[in-house]
């Protein structure tokens, strides 16, 4: 049995054993009724992440990498720039390139191609999906890369780009398994990004469905970042473009039309696909609302969760102007870093929910309800649950005929780990 606790002031500390109990129990883990089968976790591939882990000593950056790629098994990269990329680019900015003559991957040879292979020696089943923040920007109605919409004259073209980027990937060694149209399809950024309606989308998917199928691609339908699950569902009863869409990718307001795409489609798979950033401090009480999100999207019915950046520097500010929080803080000066509490958390169900693991249903039999619950395939019950009391809280969990009760400290996150039988 194993027991971790992190709080404000001592992260991932592991306790004594939690004792036997004989009592009423306060959860129940109903492990009778599995839920949705995790598929992974992990965060996203950017250019101002391997900076900031180019800054370390090589043996550090391998230390860091190690210790995230041990939880690791799915991740995300961009197609062409996002707004954590040094700038904008994406892979074909000559104007009325249709035929794609001067296609190149040349840029994410410099950071994307060796951040994921450096990755893939600490993980090398680690999984792989992309999508783009905005089409070149010839492509756009506005010519420009912030905001503006797709013109739908460049469907074709723009299709065969996601197929070359797959292609060059490949001749890199890396396979990617699936690919999303769109970041945040309907909002207007000042960074990369371009809007569609999901009528549009249906048109470019019914384009782009066939192509990645002869890649043994998949595509999912996002990222969906707005409170309306008819966004999606629209584009999936559009019976050409339904029939390629296997998932959907959620963030940010997108999260409250999780729960009614799992109940009206409980077959389509659901990623979590960006974590809320924060503001670059990087401190508990972010770490306390990132919890929310990660127990709301899995008790839903996500398959996957995505972190956002892996590492930056102090302050974590875009070249865009966002200051966001990461996993990992480097100090270009020092050459130092530091793990941050949202790591911990994160780890706090990583280190123990593998891949295949199914999330469970809990019972609160005394009002506590702020916790999420898994099993294995080995037969374990992970359950992670948050004190968000001021003061220490006393909890029995039951698990089948296993039965044990903690003291959990005061503003703290526990992990607990029964063993089968």
């Amino acid at each position: 049995m194993t027991w971790i606790v992190s709080t404000r002031d001592a992260l991932w500390q592991e306790r004594d054993l939690p004792a036997p109990a004989d009592g009423p129990p306060d959860i129940v883990v109903r492990t009778d009724e599995p839920r949705q089968v995790v598929e992974g976790f992990g965060a996203c591939f950017n250019e101002l992440g391997w900076d900031a882990l180019s800054a370390l000593a090589e043996p550090d950056r391998e230390d860091v990498l190690r210790e995230l790629f041990a939880q690791f098994t799915i991740c995300r990269l961009p197609i062409g720039a996002n707004d954590f990329a040094r700038d904008w680019y994406s892979h074909d900015e000559v104007p009325g390139d249709v035929a794609l003559e001067h296609f190149s991957i040349a840029r994410d040879l410099e950071t994307l191609v060796p951040f994921i292979h450096a990755a893939r020696r600490h993980r090398p089943g680690l999984r792989l999906w992309a999508s783009p923040w905005s089409p070149p920007a010839w492509m756009k109605t506005n010519r420009h890369y912030a905001a503006g919409e797709m013109d739908e004259s460049y469907l074709e073209s723009y299709a065969e780009y996601f197929g070359r980027f797959i292609d060059e990937y490949r001749r890199q060694g890396i396979a990617i398994e699936m690919v999303m149209p769109q970041n945040e399809f309907n909002s207007a950024q000042v960074f990369p990004s371009c809007l569609w309606t999901p009528d549009g989308l249906a048109r470019f998917i019914r384009q782009l469905g066939p192509r990645m199928h002869a890649r043994d691609v998949a595509v999912f339908l996002g990222t969906a970042e707005r409170a309306d699950d008819t966004l999606v569902s629209r584009v999936l009863a559009d019976p050409q473009a339904g029939r390629w869409i296997a998932g959907a990718g959620f963030q940010w307001a997108g999260k409250r039309a999780v729960a009614a795409i799992h109940r009206e489609h409980p077959r389509l798979r659901i990623y979590q696909t960006e974590q809320e950033c924060g503001d670059g401090r990087n401190d508990w009480r972010y770490c306390r609302y990132a919890w929310t999100q990660l127990r709301h999207y899995l008790s839903n019915g996500a398959n996957a969760y995505m972190y956002w950046n892996i590492a930056l520097t102090p302050g974590g500010r875009s070249t865009w102007g966002w200051p966001q929080n990461s996993l990992v803080t480097v100090d270009p000066a020092t050459r130092q870093y530091v793990y941050n509490p949202e790591y911990y958390l994160l780890k706090h169900v990583t280190a123990f929910v593998p891949p295949g693991a199914r999330v469970v249903e809990t019972l609160s039999l005394n009002g506590f309800e702020n916790q999420l619950a898994f099993v294995d395939a080995d037969g374990r019950t992970v359950v992670v649950i948050q004190n968000d009391n001021a003061e220490d809280v006393t909890v029995t969990v039951q698990a089948e005929a296993r039965r044990v009760t903690a003291r959990l400290p005061a503003d703290s996150f526990s992990t607990l780990v029964l063993p089968p039988g």
